[in-house]
């Protein structure tokens, strides 16, 4: 097949989608002998996708069209007649927000969550619209939807009416050539030199969103455990500012434990694995996930986890994770405060973390999505033929 990926959404890789994106492109390079890959990408990112280059063929998009609006007409207007062109099979579209209307070849698309439907004001009102209204009338143009767990599928045939066999369900993957446990002293020396942390740390991995990804509550979480236990523990918020993401920093600033709390800004690829080797404990309270790869992550690195119950987060870390409902400040300070004292907690926590995180891999997952590609492209083939059937003779 000749399949293309279009990957503008990936926040100049600074964001959950990106990693999939990176991840997926990875996995799909050892089968780059079986199939051609197109990849559509914008020109100041194309050094974050050089390891694909030469398996690959990756097509520059000017950077004029990076802006929200420009990219999407961009991908109604101009890559169809790119994918025509280049005899595409199949193009997979890796999010809601950038799916196609015109129809140049089969349509697949993957729908991450549909947040808008479940945050209130997570993001501005045009976001929210887009999500909403827009998104809804694209996504009957897909000829495949791929849902990264079975809460987003079930949240795609409420609020998107897609029927049932146009939807399948994908778990995301681990790159266990990554995250993998390794010697927690080299990993404590390395986020010691790298990020100055030398005490232990709770780590939360999102980008600084205010309210989606629920930092406020923890934040207050912290200070209330903080203020009980005398703990020397501290916290690491590591990821990019985005959407309000003042209201966290100056919550950062007014914390009476604001010395013991390190905004690490956005972590290169490389260092997570240290990073999550390193954290005594990672907590994920996210108000809301389709997913959720980071606690999955974390549990493949052998770091225990606190998490969230919300979206698919439950279906995700299983019985492996502690967990907490994130609007519930008090019983968050107490899971800090019990895993913070009780190692023989974390280290049940570790082990079954390990069990779990063995159950999510990308190679598995890349060829599950292949075979969705298959499967658009073989009915797309189908619809002409019986169109042709059904087409009345001319008559002479």
């Amino acid at each position: 097949m000749r399949i293309g990926l279009s990957t503008s959404v990936i926040g100049r890789g600074q964001t959950g989608i990106a990693q999939y994106v990176f991840a997926l492109t990875r996995a799909f390079i050892r089968r780059a002998g079986e199939h051609q890959f197109t990849l559509f990408v914008l020109e100041e990112d194309l050094p974050l996708f050089s390891f694909a280059q030469r398996p690959m063929s990756l097509v520059p998009v000017p950077e004029r069209f990076r802006p929200p609006v420009r990219n999407i007409l961009w991908h109604q207007l101009e890559l169809p007649r790119l994918i025509r062109q280049r005899q595409l099979h199949v193009l997979h579209v890796p999010s809601y927000r950038r799916m196609l209307w015109p129809r140049p070849c089969p349509l697949v698309a993957t729908i991450h969550d549909l947040a808008p439907f479940r945050v209130a004001n997570k993001y501005d009102w045009k976001r929210m619209f887009y999500g909403r209204v827009v998104a809804r009338q694209l996504a009957q143009r897909q000829d495949k939807i791929i849902a990264v767990s079975r809460n987003t599928a079930q949240d795609i045939s409420a609020h998107f009416q897609v029927p049932a066999e146009r939807l399948t369900v994908i778990h995301n993957g681990v790159e266990h050539e990554r995250f993998f446990p390794g010697p927690p002293g080299e990993a404590r020396a390395f986020v010691a030199q790298r990020f100055g942390l030398s005490q232990p740390f709770v780590l939360y991995l999102a980008r600084l969103e205010h309210p989606g990804k629920n930092h406020l509550r923890l934040l207050e979480a912290f200070n209330r455990f903080k203020a009980e236990t005398k703990s020397g523990w501290h916290l690491s918020l590591a990821g990019s500012d985005c959407q309000r993401a003042e209201v966290i920093h100056q919550a950062v600033r007014q914390s009476p434990f604001a010395q013991h709390i390190h905004c690490l800004g956005f972590v290169p690829d490389a260092d997570l694995p240290q990073l999550y080797r390193a954290a005594a404990m990672f907590v994920y309270p996210s108000l809301y996930e389709g997913f959720g790869l980071p606690p999955v992550e974390a549990m493949a690195c052998g770091c225990p986890v606190l998490c969230s119950t919300r979206g698919a987060l439950g279906e995700v870390v299983g019985d492996a994770a502690a967990t907490v409902d994130p609007e519930d400040v008090p019983t968050m300070k107490w899971q800090l405060a019990r895993l913070a004292r009780d190692a023989a907690l974390r280290e049940q926590l570790r082990a079954a973390g390990l069990a779990r995180a063995r159950q999510f891999d990308w190679q598995t997952t890349a060829a599950m999505r292949l075979e969705v590609y298959e499967r658009a492209v073989a009915q797309g083939q189908e619809q002409p033929a019986a169109a042709a059937v059904r087409r009345p003779a001319k008559a002479f």
